[in-house]
């Protein structure tokens, strides 16, 4: 009798989603692009990424994960 092995799959990567400032601004109440561009110059706001000169890009995640790390919780959610 021979033992078998359990093999956890491997899921693959997804495929990352761009987005332009643009959709940031319409993603993220209270944001626009010119937010967007002013946190970028200061060194704020999520990360980007800039595969010409011209062009910025983010992708979603780090967006999500942005916003996300502004919470700020209430006495009730303490």
């Amino acid at each position: 009798m021979t033992a078998t092995a359990r093999v956890t799959p491997i899921r693959p990567k997804a495929e990352p989603i761009w987005l332009a400032p643009a959709e940031v601004a319409a993603r993220v109440p209270g944001i626009t692009v010119v937010n967007l561009q002013e946190l970028r110059k200061k060194g704020q706001g999520p990360a980007y990424f800039k595969p010409t000169p011209k062009t910025v890009v983010y992708a979603l995640t780090d967006v999500d994960e942005w916003v996300s790390r502004s919470r700020i919780a209430t006495k009730d959610q303490s």
